[in-house]
This record gives structure tokens, sequence and C-alpha cells, in this order.
């Protein structure tokens, strides 16, 4: 499986490069011409994976499942049942955290001046993780009032206030006088991550048979239970906080000369900072809480597209949120085919994938300034 993944590591940062090179003469278009590209990109890759799978159905039948979906007729033949109730949520439930990730990613790279900030990296993921499995484990004891008081948002709740907690304290610890200390950050991220991995293994260890078994698919991530309601949830807890953070694109690109010239500005960067740092927890909390922990999206995306376009945060959101939902669509549609009738983790897919894909721009990029 690795050669495999490697290979299309190698071909994507090659096409990476190549973009680069091509769209550098284009100036100020260069950004419309990504955002166009990756929007066709998605559109295709959605209707490719809605086709194949253990049953692979024609794209003419594909086109009459999402016609009936739109027009809310019921369903008719097997093939339009899979479409409309396997395929679609799944892959609609795979664009949503992707670009939730990946803008996630944008965001805490930027309010920490940082490209190696990745929400899971530091430990963001881990903390929302934590409190999600918390809430299974402990659901009839300690938690039980908790679950009484927000009823069925109980888990997507904890998994936000587990990741905005984590955030607040890697903020703290790794911001001195204006400053961001990367080494500090990365170390206590670190630190985040371990501390999580314990506890989620102590609260394991109490954990009875069937809370194993709700909690499995939290160590590698998986889109394989998505359904219709995940997606109508998601759609609003990470939308929401997606759009808003349009709001602060200018804020950011302040931020890339440093936190004194964006208050020069007339920034308020301090309540602009906590603002984004919460739409960050909330995406990465609520797809925490559906889908478990999904690493790479928010590092690699945006890394790469910085690579293409630059650090112009009025594209570059938007331009990660198509390319985090279409990277982790790609991921799911090769998690759910590569052995089918098995389903792989999604999360396991995405490591072998973006890993692989991050080393190979990182080795690129230095040996280019190198030359």
């Amino acid at each position: 499986m690795m050669p495999r993944t490697l290979v299309y590591s190698r071909r994507l940062s090659d096409a990476v490069f190549s973009c680069r090179a091509s769209l550098s003469a284009y100036g100020a278009g260069s950004q419309q011409l990504v955002l166009l590209g990756l929007g066709m990109m998605l559109a295709v890759v959605f209707l490719f994976c809605l086709t194949v799978g253990p049953v692979s159905i024609a794209i003419a039948d594909v086109w009459f499942s999402l016609r009936q979906a739109l027009s809310m007729a019921p369903t008719g033949s097997a093939n339009d049942w899979v479409v409309r109730e396997l395929r679609l949520p799944r892959a609609l439930l795979a664009m949503i955290v992707g670009a939730g990730l990946a803008v996630a990613g944008v965001i805490t790279q930027g309010v920490f001046r940082n490209p190696l900030a990745d929400p899971g990296l530091i430990g963001v993921s881990s903390g929302a993780a934590l409190a999600a499995v918390a809430v299974i484990v402990l659901n009839q004891s300690l938690l039980s009032g908790w679950v009484s008081l927000t009823g069925p948002l109980a888990l997507p709740l904890a998994a936000f206030m587990g990741g905005l907690g984590v955030t607040l304290v890697i903020y703290r610890l790794g911001t001195r006088g204006g400053q961001t200390q990367v080494g500090m950050l990365l170390l206590a991220g670190v630190a985040i991550n371990v501390l999580a991995g314990a506890a989620t293994g102590v609260l394991t260890y109490a954990a009875n048979d069937q809370q194993l078994r709700d909690m499995t698919f939290w160590s590698m991530g998986s889109l394989a239970s998505g359904r219709w309601q995940d997606v109508m949830a998601l759609a609003g807890l990470i939308g929401v906080p997606l759009l808003l953070s349009l709001r602060y694109r200018r804020l950011l690109n302040a931020l890339l000369m440093g936190e004194q010239v964006a208050i020069h500005l007339g920034f308020d960067v301090q309540r602009s900072k906590r603002w984004l740092l919460a739409f960050a927890a909330l995406m990465v909390g609520a797809g925490v809480a559906v889908t478990g922990i999904i690493g790479f999206v928010g590092l690699v995306v945006p890394h790469l597209l910085r690579m293409v376009m630059g650090s112009d945060h009025r594209g570059l959101i938007p331009a990660s949120a198509l390319g985090g939902a279409l990277l982790l669509l790609v991921a799911d549609t090769l998690a759910r085919t590569w052995m089918a009738p098995a389903d792989l983790p999604v999360g396991l897919v995405m490591a072998l994938l973006g890993g692989p894909i991050f080393l190979l721009l990182l080795v690129q990029q230095t040996g280019g300034q190198r030359r």
C-alpha cells in the first residue's frame, strides 16, 4: 500500500510545483484561476466518487438519483438507495469536514504566524477527541448532568469545548509579549497530545464493551457512519464559523506583518484572535465529534496552496475550503474502494497520503532554495 501512496504523493507534489510556475505569470488573476480549478476538480471527483464502490453505478443512474433527491421523490431502485442513503451523505460529510479542517488550519497558522501550527499537531484535535470520549464513557456517571442538559448536542459541544480549551492553553504557552515562540508552541502541542492520549487510554480502560465499540473509530477517524442527520448538523456547526472567518481575512493578512502593524492599522487584534480561535475550535470539535481524528488536512492543504497562490487570505481561505473538501473526499473514496469490500479508516489513508505529500513538498522546496 505504501508504494502506491508514495507514487500518488509524488505526482501531486510535482503537479503543485508545475502549477506554481505556470501561475506566476498571471499575477492577481492567479487566485481566481486556482479557485475555479479547485471547484471544477471538486465537482468531477464528487460525481466520480458516487459511481465507484463495491457496486459500480453508471453516471446516468447517479444523475437520476441526484435529481430524485433534489425533488424529494421516494427512493426507487437499489442503486438509487445506495447513492442517496450511503454514498451521497458520506461524500457531503467528507467535503464539509475537509473544508472545516483546512480552514481551521489556515486560521491557526495565521493567528500563531507559524505554518506548522496545525490543529492536530498542536493538540486541538486530541483535546476535542478526549472530551468526546469522556462523554461516551461517563455519560451515565460524572457527566450525566451535562448529557441531560445538552441532550443530542452533548457530544459536539463537549468536543468543541475540549478543542477550545486546548487552543487557549497553547495560545497562552506559545505567546510571549505578543510574539509567538515556535519552539514552545510545538513542545506544548506534543505535551498536550501525550496527556490527551494518556487520559483517553484511562477512559478506554474504564469503558465497557459497547463503549469500546463506540470509541474504536476515534483513534483513526472514519466517515463510514455518516448519515443525513450528521450532514445537516455539521453544515451549520462548520459552515457558519467557516463563513464568519472570511470577515477576518484582512486581519490575517495584517498579522503576516506582525501584531503591532495590525494594531496600528486599526484592528482589534486580541478580540479578533479570540474569535478566530473559537471558530477553529468549533470546526475541529464538530468534525471530531462525528468522524474522529483526521490528521494532515489542516497542515497539508494551506501549506500547499500558499506555495501555489501566495499568502493572501482573501483567496487562501476559500481555496483551502475547496482544497480540504477535495483532499478528504479523495482520501475517503480510496478508503472505501482500496480494499473493497473492507472499509479502511479514512484517518489512516489520510496519514499515508498526507505525510508523504508534505515531506515531498518540503524536500522539493528546500532543494529549490539551495539551487
